[in-house]
């Protein structure tokens, strides 16, 4: 994507001092990240060695297997040294010939694991790293594939990408309407989650048609789904991207399994799951840390959930803590390894359509965004909280979302829906809401050459007001004992108090051990990804 010209006229230095704040306060947490584990990232080890299946109640093996080692272990730091020495050492002391045998047989109760020590760890260590490999080459592999079909089938033809979800409980059910979704104009399916599925400790085995107000992700519903949108992009000449969430209780599982499914974008942010799910603040910070740097070795596209903060808080008074996050989810995603074509930081039109002047300041907050991370594919929500099922009102509102994004260049746009707030979208509903993205852009062109705000307007003195309101935040932050972690604990971000010491998973968290070994961090942490990631804490524009 070409940058847009800057028009704000931002002072670069401010810049500067936004992100070398969002860098002091972000290294506290990658170090935290780094000296922990949890157990959803054993268990994507797990998976990406190869384990996969359930047992007849439906558990996960890597479940089983992981939950059997700990506890094992459990008197000599358990979950801290990891999960791949003692179980590649099972199989090197011969207790079963793979993978799935081993989590039968532990489950069963017929095996116990150990904590190798010399020789024996060497050799549990290469066989583990060998292993895991050939997950981590799937996923290579599934990246050339993308890149190949894009460059056979064709891509969109222009930004914004118009993203549109389905979800009707139903796998076979999502399918159809996905595929018609895109010959009406998607370029982006999201499939979004059955309530309450970032709850669950583990990930649903198989093709499911049984999902709350969404569709369960699992591993078989990706492959069933990429399959029909290779399909239809091959009808249409244009590549389709998929959409899941790597959030949540198993954050990393996912994470790895969108990779060796060839997902084009997950939904990853450093703080959703803490703030509106409760999920322990130590857990999703280092679950994140290792699906994003999955994410950066698979090509995927991530998409920050700032728009969720106005759901909770004013868009206008907290308008800064958006501008945070982003800086805040730069320099975590950047510090995993990711680059700026795969920062869909996100925004959201919800400032209240009756207060003066509020289309001039969603367009200060757009183009903020905008200019401040001019290469990233922006994600832009449309309005939901003052929706209120008046469809006439809401098809407007949409509108003027919808012209915002064209004004401000954003990378990738939601389609609104004017039963937003009144029922769950039919066909017919989503058939309306891009034809109203359609004609917004047909007839807005490349209307954003054209649109100047005046230097000292009202437009460039709201964005530059709340590029000093983060930086003022930033500080406050820093003033904090424990930085970034008290701050969400007194609910700086989306009016949520979140403690460290609180929130589910935190029995899944543990210290790494001296002995702790864990063959996919090494592998995702190579020497190129490394160098990338340190240029990036030390100065993101170097890295750009």
């Amino acid at each position: 994507m070409s940058r847009p010209v800057k028009k704000l006229d931002l002072d670069p230095a401010t810049v500067r001092q936004a992100r070398a704040l969002a860098r002091r306060v972000g290294r506290p947490i990658v170090g935290l990240a780094r000296k922990h584990t949890t157990i959803a990232v054993e268990r994507a080890t797990l998976r990406l060695a190869g384990l996969a299946g359930a047992d007849a109640e439906g558990t996960p093996w890597v479940n089983r297997l992981a939950d059997v080692v700990r506890a094992d272990l459990d008197e000599h730091g358990g979950l801290g040294h990891g999960v791949a020495l003692p179980v590649w050492d099972a199989l090197l002391r011969g207790e079963a010939d793979d993978l799935g045998t081993l989590a039968q047989k532990a489950s069963a109760g017929s095996i116990r694991f150990r904590l190798p020590e010399g020789r024996d760890a060497a050799r549990a260590r290469a066989a583990s790293r060998k292993q895991v490999a050939t997950g981590i080459r799937r996923i290579d592999a599934r990246r050339r594939e993308r890149d190949r079909l894009v460059k056979r089938i064709g891509d969109a033809p222009r930004q914004p990408w118009i993203y549109l979800i389905v979800a009707t409980g139903d796998i076979y059910e999502d399918i159809p309407q996905a595929q018609q979704a895109a010959r009406e104009g998607a370029d982006v399916i999201a499939v979004i989650r059955s309530t309450g599925q970032s709850l669950l400790d583990y990930v649903p085995e198989g093709a499911t048609r049984e999902g709350f107000a969404g569709t369960y992700a699992t591993q078989e519903n990706f492959r069933l789904m990429r399959a029909a949108l290779d399909e239809t992009s091959r009808e249409l000449g244009r590549y389709i991207r998929l959409t899941n969430y790597a959030s949540g209780l198993c954050m990393p599982e996912i994470a790895a399994l969108a990779g060796m499914e060839r997902l084009d974008m997950m939904l990853n942010d450093s703080m959703y799951g803490i703030l509106f799910r409760d999920i322990n603040p130590i857990r999703t910070f280092v679950d994140q840390r290792f699906s994003r740097q999955i994410h950066a070795r698979a090509g995927i596209i991530i998409n920050t959930g700032e728009d969720n903060y106005l759901t909770t808080a004013d868009a206008v008074e907290a308008a800064h803590t958006v501008t945070t996050s982003q800086l805040l989810n730069e320099y975590f995603a950047k510090e995993a390894g990711l680059e700026d074509w795969q920062l869909g930081l996100g925004h959201a039109f919800e400032i209240d359509p009756d207060l003066p002047d509020s289309f001039r300041l969603e367009l200060a907050h757009a183009l903020l965004a905008r200019e401040l991370f001019p290469a990233a594919p922006l994600k832009w929500m449309p309005p939901t909280r003052h929706m209120t099922g008046d469809v006439f009102k809401g098809n407007l509102l949409d509108g003027f979302f919808n012209l915002a994004g064209a004004l401000t260049g954003q990378g990738i746009l939601l389609v609104g829906m004017m039963t937003e707030a009144v029922v769950t979208p039919w066909l017919s509903d989503r058939d309306l809401a891009l034809q109203n993205v359609r004609y917004v852009m047909n007839a807005a062109g490349n209307l954003h050459e054209d649109f100047r705000p005046a230097p000292d307007g009202f437009i460039a003195t709201r964005a530059r007001r709340v590029l000093g309101e983060s930086i003022e935040l930033l500080d406050l932050i820093l003033e904090h004992e424990n930085g970034l972690l008290d701050a969400i604990a007194d609910g700086t971000f989306g009016l949520m108090k979140r403690p460290p010491d609180g929130g589910r998973g935190l029995d899944g968290v543990a210290r790494k051990s001296s002995a702790y070994y864990n063959p996919a961090t090494e592998l995702l942490e190579s020497p190129v990804v490394q160098e990338r990631a340190k240029r990036a804490s030390r100065d993101p524009e170097a890295a750009r």
